[in-house]
């Protein structure tokens, strides 16, 4: 499987589930409870863990190894909360793990991405060093 997300991509996307988290539950139709307060508790530490990857305190497979056990998490919390019965909510946390696993898995986390070939995309070529003297 090819990984063609890079790691500040990676990181961008991070942040957007985190509010995708954060205001899921008043848009998904379960504002209050458990499923909520569960889902501000994650959004939180989703927030938390890409802000010490961003400022390398973390670093990048750790964050892969975390990221990936949240979003397992996130599809088993329903069943473990007692929550499940709830479509909503339920739906909602699977949706979001599952995203987050395909996330996971495009990510290039160790930095090996191919370039793409020249002339396809690559953009300007880089300056020419300066002439000695």
């Amino acid at each position: 499987m090819t990984r063609s997300i890079g790691a500040v991509s990676h990181g961008i996307l991070d942040y957007a589930f985190a509010i995708i988290l954060a205001i899921g539950p008043s848009v998904a139709g379960f504002p209050t409870g458990r499923a909520a307060r569960w889902c501000y508790i994650l959004a939180a530490v989703l927030f938390v863990l890409a802000v010490l990857t961003q400022v390398k305190f973390i670093r990048l497979h750790v964050h892969a190894a975390l990221e990936l056990m949240l979003a397992i998490l996130l599809i088993v919390m329903p069943w473990i909360a007692g929550f499940a019965n709830g479509t909503n909510s339920r739906n909602f946390y699977v949706a979001i793990g599952v995203l987050l696993i395909v996330l996971w898995a495009l990510t290039d986390f160790r930095g090996r991405r191919v370039a793409p070939a020249a002339g396809r995309g690559a953009g300007p070529a880089p300056p020419a060093p300066p002439a000695p003297r």
